[in-house]
């Protein structure tokens, strides 16, 4: 998986971690956020969820944004387990939980998704379901 443009069904294994990069926590982004998609949030709690949401969807994209995954088909069993304060460096990873092929052309491919603060502290997970163009 040494060039992440070129990741095919049959490049992911079962149990690979693979990191999906990190961002940070903007005040300005988060009071913005606040103001027009979490009205009534209290911003001194941290990020809220649908920000939390947002940065993970954001990393995971870009991520696998060359990949040769052609659609999610679910992102299910969101956990959120805190609400990050500004200036909270956030790290991605998807761990392959399963791998189930789909005929010759495509395969489903099964994860876990976690962010997790600078102490390593889970903040926020889910599962999805992808399907990948095989070799």
């Amino acid at each position: 998986m040494s060039d992440p443009l070129l990741v095919h069904f049959e490049d992911l294994e079962t149990g690979q971690v693979v990191p999906l990069g990190a961002c940070a926590v903007d005040q300005a982004a988060m009071d913005l956020f606040v103001e027009r998609f979490a009205p009534g949030w209290d911003a001194s709690y941290g990020a809220p969820d649908a920000m939390v949401y947002a940065l993970w969807s954001r990393l995971a994209a870009e991520k696998a944004g060359g990949w040769a995954q052609t659609k999610v088909l679910a992102v299910d069993g969101l956990r959120y387990m805190r609400n990050p304060p500004p200036g909270e460096l956030l790290r991605g990873r998807m761990t392959v939980m399963g791998k189930d092929p789909v005929g010759d052309e495509k395969g489903i491919v099964i994860a876990s998704h976690d962010l997790l603060d600078e102490g390593g502290r889970l903040v926020f997970s889910c599962l999805t379901r992808a399907v990948f163009s095989r070799r």
